[in-house]
């Protein structure tokens, strides 16, 4: 109670205080007194008042049993705490191992052994022009890897094709700007060179040695940012025929994650050395997605190329057969009375070339090389990368009803068509591009071979 004098607030909580009395301050003269309404006394509820008692008895008993538990669970008196377990194990450490060709890798290591020698590539161009008639900037990034210690750096063809510049960043965070040496569409194979000494190149491995199953893995620039990440898989296919944007390959394929970016990366074996240069993948098919569909170029198939353009700065052995050529159709077959009805038709022969010192004539047929089956231009493309200028080789051709034979050796292209991928040689043409100034090919059978079969 607070009975103080001198307390303005002097409230009186006496029991003898009477219902309806107005508590005041000591000193406040009140106005006319206001009749207060009496309180009636509630009844109060004696069973929900016990079975509240007893929902919190119950409840008070299980959650001594459930900390008893959790405290019994804790190893008794003392352990009544909240712990996190924290492994105390040390960080692993990757040893730089050297790359001998014998020594099995961790994928790790072959990381560790290896980053310093992939490098990120970006290029700027420039695409025709806008509404405006002003030059259109592009950009695009890729991936390579170091071949020679003095800069020498492999990529894919289509990621420095038509750069204005190429700038290529190491592990380490250096920066170089690269000058194109040479290239080659045929192949998707591009070499670079930066002016730096004593870079840390690759070690090449043998890609015939690859088995489906063998463990693979890709490091490059996926998406032109996420730099020097590493995907793993395995060989999902050796020596795979694909056809990228009507260009056959030979393919090694893998279930490694390759994304844009990655194209012209190293693809390394258990090793750490390079069996493929990451060139392509499958993202959809059709109206479907699909995945774990990666492509690598055999690092056999190009190792030779690719050191001629360091040489030379184009390839100088590469075949050449000297024709303008198309796949011969059931349509033209029917319409001319061909007995074959595939195969690639020759339209043109170029005069002094391997075609025409073979005897090759426009209206031939060719069927087979050597013992390779020809049934489209896609084939005899195919066919001819497994040649060098200098090499020979059977033609099997339809002529005039029949099959014959003849002795061709493959020549080289000539150096000014090196920079032009759209040479005359064996291009791929559907049916309304026949080159040379003749608009339809029919029309020839009509000058030449009309009523020949009548």
């Amino acid at each position: 109670m607070y009975q103080d004098e001198n307390n303005l607030y002097h409230y009186s909580y006496s029991s003898d205080d009477q219902p309806g009395q107005s508590f005041e301050p000591s000193g406040y003269q009140s106005g006319p007194q206001q009749p207060v309404q009496e309180m009636k006394p509630v009844k109060k509820n004696r069973m929900g008042l016990k079975i509240t008692a007893l929902a919190l008895v119950c409840a008070l008993l299980g959650g001594a049993v459930g900390g008893g538990a959790v405290w019994a669970l804790g190893g008794g008196l003392g352990k009544n705490e909240t712990s996190i377990n924290v492994s105390s194990r040390p960080a692993t450490q990757v040893a730089i191992q050297q790359v001998d060709g014998k020594t099995a890798m961790s994928d790790a290591e072959v990381y560790a052994a290896n980053v310093n020698s992939v490098v990120s590539i970006n290029t700027t161009g420039t695409s025709g022009t806008n509404f405006f008639g002003q030059p259109v900037q592009t950009a695009s990034a890729g991936s390579g890897f170091v071949l020679t210690k003095d800069g020498y750096i492999v990529t894919n063809y289509p990621v420095v094709k038509d750069a204005d510049t190429v700038k290529v960043t190491m592990y380490n965070g250096d920066e170089y700007e690269a000058k194109y040496v040479g290239g080659d569409e045929d192949y998707d194979i591009a070499v670079i060179k930066v002016e730096a000494a004593d870079l840390q190149p690759v070690t090449l491995g043998d890609s015939e040695k690859l088995n489906v199953g063998d463990h693979v893995l890709a490091v490059g620039n996926p998406l032109g940012e996420l730099t020097f990440s590493m995907s793993g898989g395995m060989v999902s296919s050796v020596n795979r025929p694909i056809n990228v944007d009507g260009t056959p390959f030979n393919m090694i394929q893998t279930d490694a994650s390759i994304n844009p970016g990655n194209s012209g990366g190293p693809l390394f074996n258990r090793y750490g050395e390079v069996v493929g240069i990451v060139s392509a993948k499958y993202s959809s098919t059709g109206n479907e997605s699909v995945e774990g569909l990666g492509f690598a170029i055999p690092i056999n198939d190009v190792l030779a190329l690719i050191q001629d353009i360091m040489t030379n700065g184009y390839i100088t052995n590469k075949p050449y057969l000297g024709i303008t050529g198309g796949t011969m159709t059931s349509q033209m077959a029917a319409q001319y009375r061909y007995d074959v009805d595939s195969g690639v038709f020759v339209y043109s022969v170029e005069e002094g070339s391997a075609a025409a010192k073979a005897g090759l004539k426009m209206g031939d047929v060719i069927v087979k090389v050597d013992d390779t089956e020809i049934t489209s231009m896609e084939d005899l493309t195919v066919a001819k990368k497994q040649y060098a200028a200098g090499d020979t080789a059977t033609f099997t051709i339809y002529r005039e009803g029949q099959e014959t034979t003849v002795e061709l050796t493959w020549g080289a292209v000539p150096a000014d068509q090196q920079s032009n991928q759209t040479q005359q040689e064996q291009q791929t043409q559907d049916n309304s591009q026949y080159g040379n100034g003749y608009t339809n090919p029919y029309d020839i059978f009509d000058y030449f071979f009309g009523g020949r079969y009548n």
